[in-house]
């Protein structure tokens, strides 16, 4: 089990009360790893070696006449103050065992109090995946041994979760086929979280962090719906947006805040049952689930068509990012191991229609109904999914077009100067200073004619820095777009003139220079000539006899 993977386990001298050390005897896990060695199989060797690349030509290659399986256990930790059933804090970063009290460590005649925030968290997630709320639900005793489990067991739902019978609905990314597609929620129910083992350099003991345990977490247990890597890793980025849209949580994979397992599975085209399920860990981001599933698939396709199928176990494996494969980490456990009975110490959550009605009307707009609307404002589906993706990004844009501007006028600037600035300074659009009501005034002027597009550009990354005002920038520094007629050719005669050579090139054929002249004619005006009359008439001069 467990213990397979380090020697002890030492209390941290930071503790309120250290724990009893953990210890085995060295040869004892000696043992379970030489037996933990002699189940490698060369097979798996040999898919060791396999680059992701390499792994999906396989997979490609091999697949036909077999169907994937993909289900996940989604769990969001919650952003509330408080842990779930005791008032300490839980802040990401901070100092093994300094927040932490008796009832999280699970020392005896502590009871347990459930977070109310924790409650209201779940309704919402529920409404917000179209599940059927339970009006009365109950907690129960999980129980299984890990050395971060204080109490060895964990307090989870089982049999009468919050919410059931859900559906999410997922638009793949253009480049994919963009198709839109519906996947079903099986439950959403609360539990509290473990805490953390701390592993030496030297691998020869870990020490416990009990920091985490007891933090709320909100489990999503979606139908086994998904048939790709890609369709796995766009539903767990939906899931993410989803509550990132509502506040529950930030979502956060490398801060372990939203954590996925995946359980892939394959079976011959046209058969009813299920294969054997694989239950896939530790993938810290979207790339690395999509990677992690389609070395899995191949792995089992392989033993499929060298008839071993019946090698394919039920265990739970993790993904090794550096070497790109899924390794075992242990048998997986089924439900009768767990030996679930109701939680004892909290009464049973009882949600009344007011309840529930109050904290529908607080959601928000959702990322679905979202792209929606975007797609009803006439955005292409690559504008409609990048601005849908941030709820504060999504929030800007529709400021913007609120205050006059036109929505694919808006939603350019956005995505290509605003992004890009935003990347290369490593901001949110939440940090910058430039407001909705000036990037509408900074389009409006462009389309009007007031400024150029190129002093378009340089304002905004003005205000995105400095804030200020279009108008104020535009008076300051002189930027008023020259529509003068008589000005421009003034300019243009003079760029003629002190370009001769350039010029009888031009009317000797070489016609692509008209962009060399158009430059220098709106260097001489620096950048406030008006476009579209200025070539009008450099055409009409480089065009003309001599």
């Amino acid at each position: 089990m467990a213990f397979v993977f380090f020697r002890g386990i030492r209390s941290n001298h930071l503790m309120v009360c250290p724990l009893t050390n953990f210890c085995r005897r060295p040869t004892a896990v000696y043992c379970a790893l030489q037996s933990s060695r002699a189940q490698v199989r060369p097979r798996d060797v040999i898919l060791q070696e396999y680059s992701h690349t390499t792994a999906k030509k396989l997979m490609e290659k091999n697949m036909q006449g077999y169907e994937v399986i993909i289900g996940i256990e989604t769990h969001v930790q919650l952003a509330t103050i408080t842990k779930a059933f005791c008032s300490c804090p839980y802040l990401y970063g901070s100092q093994p065992n300094t927040n932490i009290c008796p009832v999280c460590m699970g020392l005896p005649g502590t009871l347990p109090i459930l977070n109310s925030k924790v409650v209201a968290f779940a309704v919402k997630l529920a409404l917000a995946l179209n599940c059927d709320l339970s009006t009365t639900s109950k907690f129960d005793r999980k129980q299984y041994f890990y050395p971060d489990l204080p109490k060895g067991y964990q307090i989870s739902q089982f049999d009468i979760p919050i919410g059931t019978k859900g559906v999410v609905d997922v638009d793949l990314p253009i480049e994919f086929g963009g198709e839109h597609k519906r996947f079903g929620i099986t439950r959403v129910h609360m539990e509290e979280d473990a805490g953390k083992l701390l592993h030496s350099d030297t691998g020869s003991y870990s020490q416990v962090d009990l920091n985490r345990a007891g933090v709320p977490l909100l489990e999503i247990v979606s139908e086994p719906d998904m048939r790709s890597g890609l369709e796995a890793a766009e539903y767990a980025a939906e899931i993410q947006r989803l509550v990132r849209y509502l506040g529950v949580s930030n979502g956060n994979m490398q801060e372990g805040s939203l954590r996925c397992d995946v359980n892939v599975s394959i079976r011959p085209i046209g058969q009813l049952e299920f294969g054997t399920k694989v239950e896939i860990k530790n993938m810290n981001s979207f790339s690395a689930m999509n990677k992690a599933i389609d070395y899995e698939i191949s792995r089992q396709v392989l033993l499929h068509n060298q008839g071993q199928s019946n090698q394919i176990i039920q265990e739970t494996r993790l993904w090794e990012e550096g070497y790109q494969k899924t390794v075992t980490m242990r048998k997986k456990e089924g439900l009768a191991d767990y030996r679930y009975f109701p939680e004892p110490d909290i009464p049973d959550v009882v949600l009344t229609e007011d309840y529930v009605e109050n904290i529908r009307r607080s959601l928000p707009e959702l990322p679905e109904a979202k792209r929606r609307r975007y797609e009803n404002m006439g955005l292409s589906m690559q504008d409609v999914l990048f601005l849908a993706n941030d709820s504060s990004v999504a929030d800007f844009f529709d400021s913007t077009v609120g205050k006059g501007a036109e929505a694919k006028l808006v939603a350019n600037w956005i995505m290509c100067d605003i992004a890009a600035y935003l990347k290369n300074e490593h901001l949110s659009i939440n940090d910058v200073k430039l407001i909705p009501l000036e990037l509408a005034e900074l389009i409006v002027s462009i389309k009007g004619g007031i400024i150029s597009g190129k002093i378009g550009k340089e304002i905004l990354l003005e205000l995105l820095a400095n804030g200020g005002t279009v108008q104020k920038i535009i008076e300051e520094k002189n930027l008023v777009q020259i529509v003068d007629q008589g000005a421009i050719e003034a300019m243009v005669d003079k760029v003629l003139e002190e370009n001769p050579k350039q010029l009888q090139q031009y009317r000797g054929g070489k016609t692509k220079l008209q962009g060399y002249f158009a430059g220098q004619v709106m260097k001489e005006s620096k950048g406030k000539a008006n476009p579209t009359l200025l070539n009008t008439i450099l055409l009409e001069k480089l065009n003309v006899k001599s």
